[in-house]
């Protein structure tokens, strides 16, 4: 019997596993100017992809190293390669005398960002979830995509989750509501998370 029914597919109607994190490193590898981050839609673009597709293959290279990212405005993240300090030519360097006059340089993952990724992986696979087996990594996986939403859009709404997560990842709940009360208990406890306080209902990301 065919498993297919399990896979998720973009907004295209194609699977998202049929698309490898390797060919996101191509669009950044065959771009004209090589110092430029690429935003989600530059990806869309290369890949003729989902919005989800583009987040979920870009989320999968950060969380290997391959790539690194940042928030721009409040709703906007962009993303590019690292640039291992080995590979840099000494003369090229900046140097105080040769900053003064530079604008602000763009603010880069710092080792504390770099050192909370595991904790998240940690925190995930602590996480109070029910079942067992495939399911509870099927739920681990919904509270992993709705920590990674929250990242990309650090203010959000219980219907942005069901809106955006729950229909990419409903983790076999039979609800978007049953799906909403195993997840959000989980989603408070991740790092940088900011629940909303009684009464309100926006969630935040602190992590920045």
């Amino acid at each position: 019997m065919s498993d297919t029914h399990d896979r998720t597919r973009d907004d295209r109607g194609q699977y998202d596993d049929r698309i490898p994190p390797e060919r996101v490193l191509e669009a950044f590898q065959s771009r004209e100017d090589m110092g430029r981050p690429l935003t989600a839609n530059d990806v869309m673009e290369a890949l003729e992809c989902s919005r989800r597709t583009a987040h979920n293959k870009l989320g999968e290279l950060v969380e290997r190293g391959d790539l690194e990212t940042r928030k721009v405005g409040a709703r906007s993240r962009v993303w590019w390669v690292p640039i291992d300090p080995e590979d840099l030519d000494p003369s090229a360097l900046v140097t105080p005398e040769s900053e003064e006059g530079m604008d602000e340089a763009p603010e880069s993952t710092s080792p504390a960002q770099s050192r909370r990724r595991p904790a998240v992986r940690d925190a995930i696979e602590d996480a109070d979830l029910p079942g067992s087996g495939p399911q509870l990594d099927a739920r681990r996986e919904a509270l992993s995509a709705a920590y990674a939403y929250l990242t990309d859009y650090p203010e959000a709404t219980k219907s942005d989750f069901l809106r955006d997560v729950y229909s990419e990842h409903p983790a076999g709940f039979r609800s978007a509501e049953a799906w909403w009360n195993a997840i959000q208990p989980a989603l408070k406890d991740l790092p940088d998370v900011d629940p909303p306080d009684e009464r309100e209902h926006i969630w935040h990301f602190l992590g920045g």
